[in-house]
């Protein structure tokens, strides 16, 4: 990253504008035009500096809902049941853990009643059980990582 990227990600952490040509407003206030923004934004998704760009929607809010999920998965079957779970769409990320739920993964899905029919076809699919885990409090925490 050179000093360009690192000025697009500290600043772009904190909002993107909501307006006809947002990219062109964007990169008016870091001295660059729409074009070389999103070739810059584009670059960091390729190689992976970024894993993702974009907004970030509250489900519920929708109509839909989202859960956090953990699995006991035998360490010599985690690879098999890391690619099942991960081809599920409604699985947002998956992360293995140090602890005798090993698996971690967030479900987002368009209805709270998807929420089931999901777990069951993950158990299904795996042989394992998923522990659903639903948020009961939600709390704000306005993280910014800067580069």
């Amino acid at each position: 990253m050179d000093a360009t990227d690192r000025d697009i990600v500290n600043n772009l952490q904190g909002g993107f504008p909501l307006c006809e040509r947002p990219y062109a407003e964007a990169a008016a206030k870091l001295g660059l035009n729409e074009d070389e923004l999103i070739r810059r934004v584009e670059a960091l998704l390729e190689n992976g500096t970024l894993t993702r760009f974009g907004p970030m929607y509250h489900a519920e809010r929708l109509g839909g809902a989202l859960t956090l999920a953990a699995m006991k998965i035998p360490p010599q079957d985690f690879e098999r049941v890391a690619q099942i779970v991960n081809g599920f769409p409604e699985v947002a990320h998956n992360y293995e853990r140090e602890h005798d739920f090993n698996m971690w993964f967030v479900l987002a899905t368009e209805t709270p009643q998807r929420i089931s029919e999901i777990i069951g076809a993950i158990e299904q699919a795996t042989g394992y059980t998923v522990y659903n885990m639903p948020k009961l409090e939600e709390f704000f925490v306005g993280l910014r990582f800067e580069v």
